[in-house]
């Protein structure tokens, strides 16, 4: 079986056919989605603003990890469950977007990010009371980079088609001559 005819079989799914042609179940899971992300995105700007240096500089990093962690990792088992209807719903679509794969490329490097991370700088954030080292800066920097890449080439993945060239003859646009007004 071909990707291609691969997603027009998941394209063609009850599940698919409901969120993507019923009425609210598409929004409402891209709502959820969005507040989701917002979650997530809140906990993490927070935990990376911390380990920069610019916020609650008076709690030590390890209290600022512990109370946010559970609160990322539901705002992001929300993002991931979410974003997999809305990507069965439309296969197809997402296959030919640009964006869609940016965003994939950015999120195997947040994986990647965590891997090289996790041991020196999330592992054990109790290190990091006595002070932020330049690795750990690093990481929030590198943090804060790929989510906003990640958050912003999902959302032009709804914009996709409108950076495509149009044709003279297809322009959306009506010009009219100085003599037909």
């Amino acid at each position: 079986m071909t990707i291609p005819s691969m997603l027009e079989w998941i394209e063609s799914t009850n599940l698919s056919i409901a969120i993507r042609e019923g009425g609210l179940p598409y929004p409402i899971i891209g709502g959820v989605h969005l507040l989701a992300i917002a979650l997530f995105g809140g906990m993490l700007l927070a935990t990376d603003l911390r380990l920069l240096g610019w916020t609650m500089r008076s709690r030590p990093f390890s209290d600022v990890w512990h109370q946010f962690r559970p609160w990322k990792r539901v705002g992001f088992v929300i993002v991931v469950v979410t974003g997999l209807l809305l990507a069965w719903a439309e296969p197809v679509r997402l296959y030919d977007s640009p964006s869609f794969w940016v965003k994939m490329a950015l999120f195997a490097l947040v994986g990647v990010h965590a891997l090289v991370f996790r041991a020196k700088v999330y592992g054990h954030p109790e290190q990091l009371d006595a002070g932020i080292s330049s690795r750990a800066k690093l990481a929030a920097a590198l943090s804060l980079i790929l989510w906003a890449g990640l958050v912003v080439s999902g959302r032009l993945i709804a914009f996709d088609a409108s950076f495509e060239p149009v044709s003279p003859s297809e322009s959306r646009l009506t010009h009219h001559s100085p003599s037909s007004q």
